[in-house]
């Protein structure tokens, strides 16, 4: 069963895309300079928000979750997988690791990319305040 969700955010001048096991997006519409892991603020979904049906399907251990970051045609595909830890309880961010750590906030483990990775064509539209940027989520499983 595949289950998609769209969210969208916006950039945001402070977006630094250097942390390197992480990625998070994040309803919060400020960013510091410390936040090296943020690549979008003020979206329109936290975690919590996401659909039971996304939710249940995503915490499944054989579940694929594809994240697919899209601004102004500029797209990186991220793949990772669900986990059955999964809680989806934060009312803000939702966070992509490279490790199988979870967390209120995290919404796939085992990612293939972490900020770092991402294009630095990306990261400097990312950059722009007035950038929209649509985010889709994709959960995979076989049940």
């Amino acid at each position: 069963m595949k289950i998609i969700e769209v969210l969208y955010a916006r950039g945001h001048p402070n977006v630094q895309s250097t942390h390197k096991t992480t990625f998070q997006i994040t309803k919060e519409p400020f960013l510091s300079k410390r936040g090296d892991c943020v690549i979008a603020v003020a979206a329109t979904r936290g975690i919590i928000d996401l659909s039971s049906k996304f939710k249940k399907n995503a915490r499944h251990e054989n579940a694929r979750i594809t994240v697919i970051i899209d601004v102004d045609n500029v797209k990186e595909v991220v793949k990772a997988q669900g986990s059955k830890r999964l809680t989806f309880t934060h009312p803000y961010d939702l966070i992509v690791r490279r490790s199988s750590y979870v967390c209120d906030r995290t919404l796939a483990v085992r990612a293939d990319k972490a900020a770092c990775d991402l294009s630095r064509k990306l990261v400097e539209k990312l950059q722009n305040p007035e950038q929209r940027v649509k985010v889709t989520l994709i959960a995979e499983s076989a049940i």
